[in-house]
């Protein structure tokens, strides 16, 4: 009965880390969960959004990230750096998965490098 449910409504087991995630950021001290707010909207706009595993991994280990800098007291900007996107970019990169962006780039570099061929006797 549940393989049947999954199919129509998707993996229960997803579903729940999704909650204990968002539960988990709701948790967090004001400016940290502003950031991780901020943070979450970025990954999920250009991670890996393809493979549950992987955004799963993500978010969990950015609520993990935030949770041990607010119980420290790292500053916000000592955690992310002068450029957040750059942060966001690099931490990205640990997981794997595609994202349009990632799949644009590669495509774009194929582009490229067949027309190198082509022009190149």
């Amino acid at each position: 009965m549940s393989m049947w449910i999954e199919k129509i409504v998707g993996d229960l087991g997803d579903k729940r880390r999704w909650r204990e995630y968002r539960a988990r950021m709701k948790a967090l001290p004001e400016p940290y969960r502003r950031a991780g707010e901020g943070l979450q909207r970025y990954l999920l706009n250009l991670g890996p959004v393809n493979q549950s595993e992987s955004l799963l991994a993500m978010v969990d280990d950015l609520a993990e990230l935030l949770e041990q800098s607010a119980a420290t007291g790292t500053p916000i900007r000592s955690l992310v750096g002068e450029d957040p996107a750059e942060f966001a970019e690099e931490f990205m990169q640990n997981y794997g998965g595609g994202s349009w962006i990632r799949t644009e780039r590669a495509r774009l570099a194929e582009t490229i490098d067949e027309a190198e061929k082509e022009q190149t006797p």
